[in-house]
């Protein structure tokens, strides 16, 4: 079976051609600057050298069609036809309190999609543009969505609902939801694969650090709490988002500086964070750089950045009565050694002690950064929410095929 596996944005269009036999990447590409006649496409087939067209593309139905056209390319493509394509899998930020599992596509799933929009208004709309490209180039291949959300239903009460009024949960359902519920479901699975010990049996604090970061507790292989909440604002400082601070800033800032609703919605989620602090950037690379160079304020960042990740690591051990296993995931936790190293240095009290060596190394497979000696197992576990979204695709259609 042939999936293909779909990240709409309202803007652009990644994607991931599997090969389900042996779960390999038959071709992966991107659809960038959708709307406009100077929209760019890079496919990029497994062994043969990646392809980039520049032409108009003017909204996701023609950018579906140009990945079809790439993927069954005489030259440049992976497949004799579209006829291959068996289904296909979407990314879904935002499944509410509705889907607390990945679920094949009907009418009333779109519908339920769409009720959802005031949640997730920045990307459940675009990813339903990616449903109906699909649905009107495809018409008869299944499709499948696999939401952020989902792996973050099995919370508490106690870890999803906010101290607030409680007729704003029962008329809007405000509480917490969590994000990247799809990159912590698959790093934990992997770490328990790697670890040889079932799920069940452990208590995993999993990082998933990149320009959004999110902590997240696991334990008996469900999510027991995380960090962002109703949206992925709150929890972890990040790239360009603040995290957690004092609700009442928002009303003092708006009044001072007299800005709109839309202005400090803005300030917080694109202005603020790692980008504010070091007035420099909102890539650690870049911010590591200016840091081991003197700059002060990317030092600040930095040491702000590892203080408040540190801080829910401690707490959702006390959460949890224990921690057996730390990931770190995503493009900062798997490959910036120097954070890793700050975050555990401060974490001796739970019994994590790091092996420098191990931890310098780069690589793209699972592996130990602890020292045999550490009570605490730390892994680097590089993430792969893309092939999670291809196997829930592959097992829903074989079961509807099957029933």
């Amino acid at each position: 079976m042939k999936i293909l596996v779909i990240n709409a944005g309202s803007s652009s269009l990644k994607y991931q051609l599997y090969n389900m036999t042996d779960e390999t990447v038959l071709a992966s590409g991107r659809v960038e600057r959708i709307g406009m006649d100077s929209s760019i496409v890079t496919h990029e087939p497994a062994d043969k050298p990646e392809v980039r067209h520049v032409s108009e593309i003017l909204d996701h139905t023609t950018a579906v069609k140009r990945v079809i056209d790439m993927l069954t390319d005489a030259e440049h493509g992976v497949l004799h036809n579209m006829n291959e394509i068996d289904a296909v899998g979407h990314r879904i930020v935002h499944g509410g309190e509705t889907f607390k599992d990945s679920v094949v596509v009907n009418q009333e799933v779109k519908l339920e999609i769409k009720r959802l929009f005031d949640l997730a208004p920045l990307h459940n709309p675009a990813h339903m543009m990616g449903i109906n490209a699909v649905e009107a180039n495809l018409p008869n291949v299944p499709q499948v969505v696999v939401f952020d959300t989902a792996f973050h239903q099995t919370m508490p009460r106690t870890s999803y609902l906010y101290p607030i009024p409680t007729v704003l949960y029962n008329r809007h359902k405000v509480r917490r939801y969590g994000f990247h519920g799809t990159s912590h479901k698959y790093v934990s699975s992997q770490a328990s694969a790697f670890l040889g010990q079932p799920l069940e049996q452990l208590k995993m604090v999993s990082c998933h650090i990149g320009n959004g970061a999110s902590c997240t507790a696991i334990l008996d292989g469900k999510s027991f709490d995380t960090s962002m909440g109703m949206t992925p604002l709150e929890g972890l400082m990040m790239g360009t988002r603040s995290g957690d601070l004092d609700p009442a800033i928002v009303p003092y800032v708006m009044n001072k500086e007299e800005l709109t609703l839309n202005e400090v919605n803005s300030m917080l989620n694109k202005h603020s964070g790692m980008l504010a602090v070091s007035g420099l950037s909102s890539d650690m690379r870049e911010v590591e750089q200016a840091m081991n160079e003197g700059d002060s304020r990317a030092k600040l960042a930095f040491d702000m950045y590892v203080y408040r990740l540190r801080k829910y690591i401690g707490a959702y051990a006390a959460g949890m009565n224990g921690i057996d296993v730390l990931l770190f995931t995503a493009g900062v936790g798997e490959n910036s050694s120097t954070l890793r190293r700050a975050v555990c240095e401060g974490l001796t009290f739970l019994g994590i002690e790091l092996d420098e060596e191990r931890n310098s190394v780069r690589s793209k497979e699972t592996r130990y950064i602890s020292a045999d000696s550490s009570k605490v197992k730390v892994l680097v576990v590089p993430t792969n929410e893309e092939l999670l979204i291809a196997r829930d695709t592959y097992e829903l259609v074989q079961r509807k095929q099957n029933s």
